[in-house]
């Protein structure tokens, strides 16, 4: 038996009578989802591994999460702890949920912003109650109105302040909360002093159990995520300079690495540092909050690390154009390219050794070696310019050839002018010709297909005559050395602040005989910038 489904397609149908087309199709999906689902236990252990070796430290937190929790549900689950607090140990399981963070600083920030913030509304809430409970009903509610109207709006303006908003943001919106829930229910629940009393040991039970876990179990320091964050961008850059110069004079790399630039190691090498200047603020604002925990009595110079990560963005920027030349569709040829390889090659050796050198200074929390930028660099640096200098009619191309091409378009363009204007009179004459007019017509369409056929090649065109020119075949490696020179001008920039930051931070001073040399291992550094999990407010 056959059904019609559209005009002219036919399907047979089944003992039960569905189209076999449609079963086909369900039993298609049926299997896909059945494989997905075997799929889905390997998958989710090959996650969860990963997670965990890019950072045990990830685990480590989850584990300090869910013991924190525990021990604050024993308000609810101890009968002499619930009957002393009540229902307002919810509030105690809530502050540990929002407040505590991965670093130590992120959660004495919170933290304290919360405790701070509740102490300050519960203060003035009790003082504006006092006021207003000498009035009448009537009054009393309009000066509670009109209360909550004046501290609501100064303290949301108060929020755009630059800095209350970098440091204490979330005290004030918990400020809010506070403060809006005791004075309101006040007016209609006489026992508000007690609600408020429970309300903040709770909040202090919860905040005292998350600073006890973040500070005295396996304690994880912001200022370290920071100090090795920025050692990883300056090794990450060395890395992707030296291969940039490698894959560059090697063209067989140059054409595998063009459709797989996320894949590219030159890529991951300076994206951490294009993409860490909110973390670089985040971390040393966090770690601005922690305790001295290290062997110095002062305080550490955070925000000189912002600095040095403005910087190394800056470098950055030069490092993704010198990368751009991989990717260009016009190359110069590797003949060419052979010339100025040596010299380039050393540079960019150079280069790579200064930024090693100020990773291991950073590193080892030391100055750097007073032979950072060595005689080798300046000697490579003469070498490109002598190898430059020495071809310059790759980059010039003959006077000549120049002035005849010159002349040459120029009496083109004449030409083709004179022609328009020609064939523009000769139109104006023959108006009422029949026969003009249908060679006019003829014309006209021929012209139409002729430049539908030129939009189409103009692409190619324009590459070809690029490429006609002497001396196009140099440029692309002229912009190549011209970034790298740039590289070696903006290394000074890079040293100084790095310089700075080891001055500020009393460095020790550098002693080529106790050294110590770092053995690196083909580890992955950690990123950091996955472990900052967002934060919500609504739970509060």
């Amino acid at each position: 038996m056959a059904t019609k489904v559209h005009v002219g397609m036919e399907t047979e149908m089944n003992g039960n009578g569905v189209p076999e087309m449609v079963s086909t199709h369900w039993t298609k999906l049926i299997l896909e989802f059945s494989g997905k689902m075997k799929r889905f236990p390997g998958w989710l252990w090959r996650t969860i591994w990963k997670v965990g070796r890019e950072d045990p430290r990830r685990m480590i937190h989850a584990l300090k999460v869910g013991l924190s929790l525990t021990l604050v549900s024993l308000l609810y689950l101890v009968e002499p702890l619930f009957k002393g607090i009540g229902q307002n140990a919810i509030w105690a399981v809530m502050t540990v949920v929002v407040v505590l963070e991965f670093t130590a600083g992120a959660t004495l920030c919170k933290g304290l912003n919360r405790g701070l913030g509740t102490v300050l509304a519960g203060s003035l809430a009790f003082f504006i109650e006092f006021i207003a409970t000498k009035s009448g009903k009537v009054f009393r509610a309009v000066f509670i109105g009109a209360a909550v109207f004046l501290i609501g709006t100064a303290a949301t303006y108060m929020r755009f302040f630059p800095y209350i908003k970098k440091n204490y943001d979330y005290g004030v919106v918990i400020f809010l909360l506070t403060f809006n829930l005791i004075t309101v229910s006040s007016y209609r629940v006489e026992n508000v002093l007690r609600i408020a009393h429970d309300r903040f040991y709770t909040i202090a039970i919860g905040c005292a159990i998350c600073l006890l876990m973040s500070l005295l179990v396996f304690p994880m320091w912001s200022g370290e995520d920071l100090h090795n964050s920025t050692v990883g961008k300056l090794e990450g850059l060395a890395k992707s300079i030296e291969a940039c110069v490698n894959q560059y004079f090697n063209d067989s790399e140059i054409k595998e690495n063009r459709d797989n630039s996320s894949e590219d190691p030159i890529y991951k090498g300076y994206k951490a540092v294009l993409d860490s200047k909110s973390t670089d603020e985040t971390l040393a604002l966090y770690a601005s909050w922690e305790p001295r925990h290290s062997r110095h009595c002062y305080r550490f110079p955070w925000q000189q690390y912002v600095k040095v990560g403005a910087v190394l963005r800056q470098f950055g920027y030069t490092v993704v154009a010198l990368h751009g030349c991989l990717q260009s569709e016009i190359q110069t040829p590797r003949s060419v390219r052979a010339l100025f390889k040596d010299p380039c090659i050393r540079l960019a050796g150079e280069v790579t050794k200064a930024l090693m050198e100020l990773a291991n200074s950073i590193r080892n929390r030391r100055h750097c070696s007073p032979e950072i930028l060595s005689d080798h660099l300046h000697e490579a640096l003469q070498d490109l310019n002598t190898a430059i200098k020495s071809q310059p009619r790759l980059f010039l191309g003959p006077k000549n050839n120049q002035a005849s091409n010159m002349l040459a378009l120029a009496a083109a363009h004449a030409a083709r002018h004179k022609q328009e204007k020609d064939h523009g009179v000769s139109l104006s004459s023959v108006k009422t010709d029949s026969s003009a007019l249908m060679e006019w017509k003829t014309k006209r369409v021929s012209e139409q297909a002729k430049e539908n056929e030129r939009k189409v090649l103009r692409p190619q065109l324009s590459k070809i005559a690029i490429t006609s020119l002497e001396f196009s075949e140099a440029l692309p490696f002229a912009a190549f050395a011209s970034l790298l020179v740039e590289i070696v001008a903006r290394l000074d920039n890079v040293i100084e602040e790095v310089e700075e930051l080891g001055r500020i931070a009393c460095y020790k001073e550098f002693d080529p005989d106790n050294d110590e040399i770092i053995v690196t291992c083909e580890k992955p550094s950690l990123d950091v910038t996955k472990n900052q999990l967002p934060s919500y407010h609504a739970s509060d």
